[in-house]
Formats: structure tokens, C-alpha cells, sequence
């Protein structure tokens, strides 16, 4: 069933010169059916008019839902993007609700990794199928989709766009790697720090991902709830990504649920006091999340459209801190 949804934005993007009306976003719910009982929750916002528009997929993180980035939703729909915000069944907020944290470390494993990347392929499955229909999803530009995602929906995004753990096999690896997309963010980006930090180890690990990648972190952005990615594997990504189009924001201050945009986990009574928050971090959230929606947009402008105006932003970008990092190329 739909349900239409008008919301009154609620957080300031920093996009100059940009109107920003009403959101509107539609709920949905898509059977996959090669996986019978693998029922996706969807949240999908489309952009103002009925012209073509490269579209973003967005992945929460663990314990959240499609509320999940309602931030980063907010600001590249209104930048002319089409945004699907991906639920993943068993390692979403139901997970915390029914079975509490000990739900999300049996829903932390390899089996709902693998899931959400089912999920993703699906869903580009499903876009493309869409498009090819016909009516709305006609819009859609096949050439100019991107993913992104929160913490675990970060280590989503870094395995579509080539990752390489160690252990796993090459060609199970090429299944997971995601060819239709274009461009990638990751919020919370990270993997074991008990893997190793040394450069040969980063350039093992993410030395294929050669499409434009951008890191998204804070200097208090550590473990949430669970997991097992430190502050410092959350920094060593962009280390480990081959020079070029890669990016690096590390905000001063900003915690981990800086990053989820609106995570969906407060959203759940009782959620809220789960969410441990870095000193001061909460308070300066409204200013983080600016600047993280002003970047994100002129990087998705940049990979996705070509944007030169949005590509020379990026190599000074309004609203940084002083003790704010920006790293690019």
C-alpha cells in the first residue's frame, strides 16, 4: 500500500540559492522474487518537475530503517535527485525492537551482510525493470546512479564498489562489486581494526575501488551500539583508495549518529537511549549536518552529472571548521 507523505524540512542544507518547499516522499514495500519472503521497505523521494534525474540509493545503518539520512534525502531531492531509502529486514529497527542488541550482534553477521547486498542488486534490478516500463521511473538516468550508506550500510556501499577483504574469495567478490554504479558515499566508513592499518593492508583492501568514492566521518565517530570499526579505520579508508577521485570529510566533533541523517532508531520508543552521543556533539549537529548536506550534493552533482561548478566548490568547501578536514584527489 502508498502512503503520500508531505514533511516540512526540518534541517537547513546550505545549499545557496535553493528553494527549499515541502518534501514529499512516498513509502513503499518490493517483493524480491528470487528471495520469496524478502519484502523491502522503500522510501522513495522524487525530485520537483518530470525531467530526467540521476537517482541515489540509500542504505541505513544497523538498527535503522528508510527513515534512516532523511537528512541527506531532504537536501538531494531538493538539488534535482531522485533518492531511494533501502530498509534491510533483519538487521533494521524491527531486529531492535523484537530481539534488543543481542538481535543486532547475531544481525551484524556475514548471513545480513550478504542479504543487504542482495538487496541492493535487487533494487537495481527493479529500477531498471521500472524504467523500462514506462510513467514515472522513465526518469530515471541508468548512467547516473550512486549508493551510499550508514555504517553498516557503509560497509555496503565499500563492498559494491570493489572492497576486497581479506579471506574472501575473488570470485564471490566479483559477485558482490556493483558495475551499474556510478559513484559512491560512504558515512561511517570502516572494517576491523584487528585487520591492520599499515598502507599495504589499505591498498589490499580498497586499491580496486577506482570510481569516485567519498568518506564521510567525525573525529568522535567511533563504534555505536555495536561493531567493530575504531576511529581510526573509519579515517584509514580514504588511505587506502587509489589517488584520483576520492574525498575525505572529517568533521571536528561529530559523532556516529552525526552521520545517520536521522537514523530511524530514536524514532522507536525507548530508541533514543541507545544512542550514545560523543560530549557536545548533539549540539553542534545542526552545523554539522549542513556542511555534510552542501558536500554530498556537489559530489553527487560532480560524479553523477559532470557538474563542473559543483567540482571547483569542492576544492574549498563553504562552512569548514578550522580544525574541520577536507581531503580531495
Amino acid at each position: 500500500m502508498r502512503r503520500r507523505h508531505v514533511l516540512t524540512l526540518a534541517a537547513a542544507t546550505g545549499l545557496s540559492g535553493l528553494a527549499r518547499p515541502a518534501a514529499a516522499f512516498v513509502d513503499e514495500t518490493w517483493a524480491d522474487p528470487a528471495r520469496p519472503g524478502r519484502a523491502l521497505p522503500l522510501r522513495l523521494r522524487w525530485p520537483a518537475g518530470e525531467g530526467p534525474c540521476a537517482a541515489v540509493i540509500h542504505s541505513h545503518g544497523l538498527g535503522g530503517n528508510r527513515a534512516g539520512g532523511a537528512a541527506w534525502g531532504e537536501a538531494w531531492q531538493a538539488a534535482g535527485f531522485a533518492v531511494i531509502h533501502l530498509q534491510h529486514p533483519g538487521s533494521d529497527t524491527e531486529t531492535l525492537r523484537e530481539d534488543g542488541v543481542l538481535g543486532l550482534r547475531r544481525a551484524a553477521g556475514l548471513k545480513a551482510y550478504l542479504q543487504r547486498v542482495g538487496d541492493a542488486q535487487f533494487v537495481l534490478d527493479e529500477l531498471l525493470r521500472r524504467r523500462a516500463v514506462g510513467g514515472p521511473w522513465a526518469r530515471l538516468r541508468p548512467e547516473a546512479i550512486g549508493f551510499s550508506g550508514h555504517s553498516f550500510g557503509a560497509r555496503l556501499t565499500q563492498v559494491l564498489a570493489g572492497e576486497r577483504p581479506p579471506r574472501a574469495p575473488a570470485q564471490a567478490l566479483e559477485r558482490l562489486a556493483e558495475p551499474r554504479l556510478r559513484a559512491f558515499i560512504a558515512f561511517s566508513p570502516g572494517f576491523a581494526e584487528r585487520e591492520g592499518l599499515d598502507d599495504a593492508v589499505l591498498q589490499r583492501r580498497f586499491g580496486a575501488i577506482t570510481r569516485p568514492f567519498l568518506c564521510v566521518t567525525g573525529t568522535r565517530d567511533d563504534a555505536m551500539i555495536i561493531g567493530d570499526a575504531s576511529n581510526a579505520t573509519r579515517r584509514a579508508v580514504y588511505r587506502g583508495l587509489p589517488p584520483g577521485r576520492r574525498a575525505q570529510l572529517v568533521l571536528d566533533g561529530a559523532d556516529h549518529m552525526t552521520f545517520g541523517g536521522g537514523s530511524g532508531v530514536a524514532e522507536r520508543p525507548g530508541g533514543a537511549r541507545l544512542l550514545r552521543r560523543a560530549p557536545g556533539a548533539a549540539e553542534r549537529e545542526p552545523e554539522h549536518q549542513r556542511v555534510v548536506a552542501a558536500v554530498t550534493t556537489d559530489w553527487w552533482r560532480w560524479t553523477l552529472l559532470g557538474d563542473g561548478a559543483a567540482r571547483e566548490r569542492l576544492d574549498r568547501p563553504a562552512g569548514l571548521a578550522p580544525a574541520d578536514l577536507w581531503q580531495i584527489g
